[in-house]
Order: C-alpha cells, then structure tokens, then sequence
C-alpha cells in the first residue's frame, strides 16, 4: 500500500520551494503530478533536474479542460471518475509516492480532490507551500494589505454580479481563474470601480512574468497563467524622515 506524501512547490521559481518539499522531490522514486494532455505540466516544469534518473513519473493528465463548461453536469461527472481513477492507481503502487503540487496543495490545488478520496484509507502527508498569489502580490514591489485591510479571493469563473459584490466590499483583492474569464473580470473591477486600481501578473515569480496595469492591457490579452491583484490602502503608521 502506497504512501502519499504531496509537495507544495510555491509560485513557480524553484528557489521558492521549502526545504522539507526539495528534500522530499530529490529523493523521491515514484512522482505523480497533473498536466493537460499533451502538456508537459507546470508542476513538473518546476522541478526540472532535480528528479532522481530513475525516478518513475506518473503523468496524470485532465480528462477535459475547457472543452466542457466547468459548471456542466458532464464536467464534474468526467473530473469526479478522473480522481476515483487516479486514486485507486495511487493507493495501490508500493512504497512512497511524491505527488507535485504548484503553490499550496490545500489552497485551490487539485490534490485537495486526491486527499478526499484517500484520506483514511492510506498515509498521507502534506507540505505546505507559498501561494501563487503571495507569489504575484510580491512581484508588484507593494504590500498586499495594511492594518485592517479586508482581502478576498475570489475566483473568475464567480457570476458577474457576484464578483462586483465582493469587490465592493473587500480593500483589497486576489483574483484568480482568470484566463478566458478575463473580461467579466475587468468589467466586473469597472463597475465595481476598482479598475484603475488592478494589476495583472502573468507567470508571477516565473520566467516571463508580467506586470502590468489592467487597464493598459489590450482586452483581448487572456493569459493563462496571471493573477489580477487590487492592493488594500488601509491605516498605517507614518513615515517619518
């Protein structure tokens, strides 16, 4: 019977890996980690050259992505038998298995859907990592909160209405599952009047990041991997000179 040990991996850059998750990635020999068919997975991309030479990988690859509606029975009935499957395949290899996990695993990582289905049934062990988000407010050079700041994460694939609800009530803002929900996004920040105020962080902390005001960025841009962060302007001691 297996043991799962899974690895928060952090932002993207590798110096951003904890001690505890390199360790555990170096001298793993069984990693298992979820890309798009096809892909080579940002999971793994992390953590080149530092897998052991016969180390055996387990590429789990998402039976759909965005060819259905997230919200679609069909979806959740197809994600739902892609993690009963790759549980069972999990709990039944020998010894330890290293499953990679970009930013935090219990933070919106997909292993969460691992866990629940294997929790109770062998041994698993989470390493905590630094999230994308950490990740991306840090790359704008600005703290994320001050005080008494209020910070909501909300998710792009939310209805319209309800992300300006939540951007009207929160000093400060972490947006996730961008992409193609990019312009609801950006409507939603405009209504909210809070547009002016956005910035878009695309491969935060990795090569190639972005920064950029939202508002300069041509409607049409929808990167993948980004990030839109509103920072919070709560009180704060004066700086005297």
């Amino acid at each position: 019977m297996a043991r799962i040990l899974c690895a928060g991996l952090g932002p993207g850059d590798p110096d951003l890996i904890s001690i505890r998750s390199d360790r555990a990635v170096r001298g793993a020999t069984q990693v298992a980690y979820f890309r798009k068919a096809g892909r080579r997975g940002q999971a793994r991309a992390i953590v080149e050259g530092m897998l052991r030479p016969d180390a055996l990988e387990l590429a789990m690859e998402y039976p759909v992505t965005t060819e259905l509606p997230f919200d679609s029975p069909e979806y959740n009935d197809a994600l739902a038998r892609f993690y009963d499957d790759w549980a069972e395949r999990l709990a039944a290899l020998p010894g330890e298995v290293v499953v990679l996990c970009e930013g935090d695993p219990f933070f919106y990582g997909s292993f969460m859907h691992l866990y629940a289905r294997l929790r109770g049934r062998v041994e698993i062990e989470v390493i905590p990592g630094i999230t994308g988000m950490a990740g991306c407010w840090h790359a704008t050079g600005t703290p994320i909160t001050w005080g008494d700041d209020v910070l909501s994460v909300l998710m792009g694939t939310l209805p319209e209405a309800d992300l300006v609800s939540h951007m009207r009530g929160a000093d400060a803002l972490a947006i996730m599952k961008t992409g193609r929900n990019l312009p609801k996004v950006r409507r939603a920040l405009e209504t909210a009047g809070r547009l002016d105020d956005a910035w878009l962080i695309e491969r935060g902390t990795m090569p190639g990041q972005r920064v950029a005001r939202l508002a300069e960025v041509d409607a049409e841009d929808c990167p993948y991997f980004a990030i839109v962060i509103v920072h919070g302007h709560g009180r704060r001691p004066e700086v005297h000179q």
